[in-house]
Formats: structure tokens, C-alpha cells, sequence
């Protein structure tokens, strides 16, 4: 047992999924710029359970020993590790975390912030309106298409994982922690026989920015660490906000505490209200959608937030899968349209772990750009004008 281990709490084997309520949201297209993080981040003393060649023991995927210590319902801050507690006070001593209050959920539209925090300035650049911090991923590569699924695992999960297997593509998934929880055996097929990328997507899919920072550590942490405690040890690299909801203390503590970098999207179908009493679009629309993307300019490339969060939603990306292949389109996970490793120091699910490898720095820590919107998003601004936000 690890010291992390340790000093978690014992929780209930017994949890519940998480369904997340989505709002409507808009897609931006910033030139993607890539970074990657040092061998010395932090981050590798957070989760490192001794040597990396020490050939420790992890228990088995869905046992009683694998789920305990875990928080059940919520990302649990009283019992944080000390380590990670540690890691936010240092960075935040260091002036690497800025100073910018928590936002207000307001209901379906996009978080409010105090007065006088501009979101969409430099200081707060919140990506739910639209800024867009250097580094951060929205774009994929031209003619390139980056797989990725948001909210997994669930009970849907199951025939897309058969789908990308038997058309042997490989994707990113950004799993909900208390997800893997109570499905350890869809887990298992993404990780284990997929060998599929696994990426966060927080513990209980809370609106960042409404989070202290303590809080945003406990949301990330917790799933990180059951992540890292399913593959071996390996750490993820890769995170997708909520919503896409992100600002430059958000996005700092994902990166500074945990290495992490933040993945958005650049186009957006609305497939998780197929499953809501009052979805948003249909099968049809969907489809209509994907063939004016899949048919269109590839440059960008595509970046499409899609979830495996019903059989319907399941189902609108297999019906466009066969667009994508014959309209020559390159199908890669977001490690591999970003040209590096799925994690920080593995390359993928079948790699040896290993310390992260360096080949660049990153850009400057408080480097932000406010998002011109493309015509399809300013398009769709008129549509939606008192509900946008991200997913």
C-alpha cells in the first residue's frame, strides 16, 4: 500500500453513475498549439507508488480493494492526500495559480463571475465565452479527425467499444470517475482490451470554475488517481472540462498540480440530449451535421465532441463512421492527432510505463487569446443566444 493509499478514507463498494445535464454550447476553431510538460512535473511524485521498474502490485479492476478509499457521490476534500494538498499550496506560493474568484452557475447559460472579472479577458479567459488560452487543444490536425467520447463508462459503452474494435480504430475516452466505478468492467474493456486512451473528464462532472481550488484538486485527483490505480500506474495526460468549462486558474491547476492538458472541441452535434425528454436535435439533424463536416474543408481538421452516454448517441457515431472512411479522413485519439503520448509517462495502454519523455517547454504560463468565432459558431450564436455554454 502506498502512502497516497494510505491516507484515503474507506468508502462503499456501492456507488452510482454519473448522467451529467447539459447546456447548449458553441465551437471555436484557434490554431492549435501543442506543449509538453517536464520529466520532473510535479505530477510524477503524486501518484508514483515507488521505482517505476519496482513491479508493483495494483489490485484487480472491480474488487472490493480497488474501490476503497475512494469518495462515493462527491469529490471528497476532506481526505485529500497530503501530497496533493502540498503540490496546490506550492504552486499557488510560487504565483502559478492566478487569483481569480469561483464562478455562479446561472442555470443553463454560461457561468457569471464576480464584478469586475471580465471572462472573456486575459485574466479570467473562460472558455465557456469563448477565450482560448495558448496551448490548449480545440483543433485537430489538417485532415485528421481526433476520436474522443466524453461521460463514459456506461452501459452504451459497450457496443461502441465493440464498433471502434472491429474497425480497429483506437480513441481517447474522457471518463467520469465514479463512472469507472460502477462500470470497472467497461473500464477494463477500453483500457485492457481496447487498449484505448484514457483521459479525465472529473470525478462528478461539476461546472469547474463554481470550484475552489481544493475542490478542483479533489475533482481531478480522485479520478486521476483511480486511473493511474487501473493501468499499471500510468498518469493521464489529456482532460476535458464539464461543459467546457475552464478559466486560467482551472486550466493552471490541471496543469501546474497535475500536469494535465486541456482538450476542447471545434465542432459540436448536441448527441447527449438524444437521450433527454426534450432532446435538442435528432438522429436526422446529427447526420445532416457530420456529412456537411465530413464532406467539407479539412483544414482544420475535426475535433468533435460526441459521448457514449446513450445507444442513440452510440449510434449517430457509427452511423457517420462510414463518411469518415470513405470521404479520406484520418482517424486518430487525441494523443495521436497531438503527436505524442496518451500519458505522462506511458505512450499508450500497451507501452511500458516509463518516465514522460521532453522534446519542447511549455509556452508561458499566463498566455491567453480571446476566440474569434467561425461563421458556423456565430451562426449558431443567433440560435441560442441565453443558453450558451460548453459541454
Amino acid at each position: 500500500m502506498s502512502c497516497l493509499t494510505a491516507v484515503l478514507l474507506t468508502a462503499s463498494a456501492v456507488y452510482a453513475s454519473v448522467t451529467p445535464t447539459h447546456g447548449f454550447h458553441t465551437e471555436d476553431t484557434p490554431l492549435h498549439t501543442m506543449w509538453y510538460h517536464e520529466d520532473d512535473h510535479p505530477v510524477h511524485a503524486l501518484f508514483k507508488r515507488g521505482p517505476l521498474d519496482d513491479g508493483v502490485s495494483y489490485s484487480a479492476i472491480g474488487t472490493p480493494e480497488w474501490s476503497a478509499g475512494f469518495p462515493r457521490d462527491i469529490a471528497d476534500t476532506a481526505s485529500l492526500p497530503q501530497a496533493w494538498v502540498d503540490a496546490l499550496n506550492a504552486v499557488v506560493a510560487a504565483g502559478g495559480i492566478p487569483d481569480i474568484p469561483v464562478s455562479i452557475e446561472s442555470g443553463g447559460a454560461n457561468p457569471i463571475y464576480p464584478s469586475g472579472y471580465d471572462p472573456t479577458s486575459p485574466i479570467v479567459c473562460s472558455s465557456a465565452w469563448n477565450c482560448v488560452i495558448t496551448g490548449d487543444l480545440w483543433n485537430a490536425p489538417e485532415s485528421v479527425i481526433g476520436l474522443s467520447f466524453d461521460d463514459g463508462p456506461q452501459p452504451a459503452s459497450e457496443q461502441l467499444y465493440e464498433f471502434l474494435a472491429s474497425n480497429s480504430e483506437h480513441a481517447t475516452h474522457f471518463f467520469i470517475g465514479t463512472n469507472i466505478l460502477q462500470y470497472p468492467d467497461l473500464f477494463r474493456t477500453a483500457f485492457a482490451t481496447n487498449q484505448d486512451d484514457i483521459a479525465v473528464h472529473t470525478w462528478t462532472h461539476p461546472y469547474m470554475t463554481t470550484k475552489t481550488n481544493l475542490e478542483v484538486v479533489a475533482e481531478i485527483g480522485w479520478t486521476m488517481e483511480l486511473i493511474h490505480n487501473s493501468t499499471g500506474g500510468r498518469i493521464p495526460k489529456y482532460w476535458r472540462p464539464p461543459y467546457g468549462d475552464s478559466d486560467m486558474r482551472v486550466r493552471a491547476i490541471a496543469k501546474e498540480v497535475f500536469g494535465l492538458i486541456t482538450v476542447f472541441w471545434n465542432q459540436d452535434t448536441d448527441d447527449w440530449t438524444l437521450s433527454e425528454p426534450n432532446p435538442a436535435t435528432s438522429a436526422a439533424k446529427i447526420q445532416q451535421q457530420m456529412t456537411q463536416w465530413l464532406t467539407g474543408p479539412k483544414n482544420p481538421g475535426l475535433l468533435i465532441l460526441e459521448h457514449e452516454l446513450s445507444d442513440q448517441s452510440v449510434k449517430s457515431f457509427m452511423d457517420a463512421y462510414p463518411l469518415m472512411v470513405s470521404n479520406g479522413w484520418k482517424r486518430l485519439s487525441v494523443a495521436q492527432m497531438d503527436a505524442g503520448s496518451a500519458y505522462q509517462n506511458s505512450r499508450n495502454s500497451a507501452s511500458q510505463v516509463s518516465p514522460a519523455n521532453i522534446i519542447a517547454q511549455p509556452p508561458s504560463r499566463l498566455g491567453a487569446s480571446i476566440a474569434q468565432p467561425s461563421p458556423r459558431s456565430a451562426k449558431r450564436c443567433v440560435a441560442f443566444p441565453s443558453v450558451l455554454m460548453h459541454l
